[in-house]
């Protein structure tokens, strides 16, 4: 009986790798690359077999996903999908949730906001999302005030006031962790400022509040949103042992959606 039980295992593992979907995700580097390797391995048993794709910036992985080179990504908040999608004319969707990543403000000069000076330097990420995302976190701590209306993506230009005639430096995000040596401030995603050995919750000197409406996603093309390895990759995504594996890892500096 033992026999007989385990070929017919060995068979059924078989057919399932047989007849396992093959599909390539987009990620950035930081948590959401190391997420996603966990994301790989609990798939992997469901039949899903995921290729990782790793990219260093937050244009690329959306224009991959609709120029088809790869299934699905999972770096992005809706906000920023939804100005790239307007921006560029990108047909994609939001299959599931994944998690917050609460963006923090780190300095190498000051232990506390209160202590910058007239003048100090700040850098903030150069994409409109991103960007008016750091500003909104700097008007919350009292720095600037921004004029009505700008929503979700207000630019340097929307400051009605700077008492502290703050200089902003708009850079690439993912080169923000290498301006903390120059700049007074830099405000980091989180993503980008774990590879460079920072915890959002331990190392930054202000932190956005986790109830904002940045929860990241897993999105895919237009049409593929019913998919059947798409159902698996959410599952499995949005399962115990990835939610256990987030909580165990990154100190509260990475919060789960589900």
């Amino acid at each position: 009986m033992l026999r007989l039980t385990t070929l017919s295992s060995v068979l059924a593992l078989a057919a399932t790798a047989l007849f396992a979907d093959e599909i390539k995700v987009g990620v950035s580097p930081g948590e959401h690359a190391q997420i996603m390797e966990v994301v790989a391995k609990v798939a992997a048993p469901m039949g899903l077999d995921i290729d990782i794709v790793e990219f260093s910036d937050y244009v690329i992985p959306n224009t991959a996903l609709a120029d088809g080179d790869i299934e699905a990504n999972s770096f992005q908040h809706v906000p920023y999908l939804n100005n790239q999608m307007k921006d560029r004319g990108f047909e994609l969707v939001v299959i599931g949730t994944t998690i917050t990543t609460p963006m923090g403000v780190y300095s190498e000069k000051v232990s506390d906001i209160a202590e910058l000076e007239k003048g100090a330097r700040v850098a903030i990420p150069n994409d409109p999302t991103n960007g008016g995302r750091a500003l909104l976190l700097l008007q919350d701590l009292g720095l600037i005030t921004l004029a009505d209306g700008t929503g979700l993506v207000p630019s340097p230009l929307d400051i009605n006031d700077n008492p502290k005639g703050l200089k902003f430096l708009e850079l690439d995000a993912a080169q923000l962790p290498r301006t903390l040596a120059d700049a007074e401030i830099a405000v980091i995603n989180t993503n980008y400022a774990s590879a460079a050995g920072l915890n959002a919750k331990d190392d930054s000197i202000a932190m956005e509040k986790a109830d904002g409406p940045y929860v990241n996603v897993i999105a895919v093309r237009e049409g593929d949103q019913d998919q059947d390895w798409a159902n698996t990759l959410v599952d499995a995504y949005q399962s115990d042992e990835v939610k256990a594996f987030i909580e165990e890892n990154f100190a509260g500096s990475v919060i789960t959606s589900w």
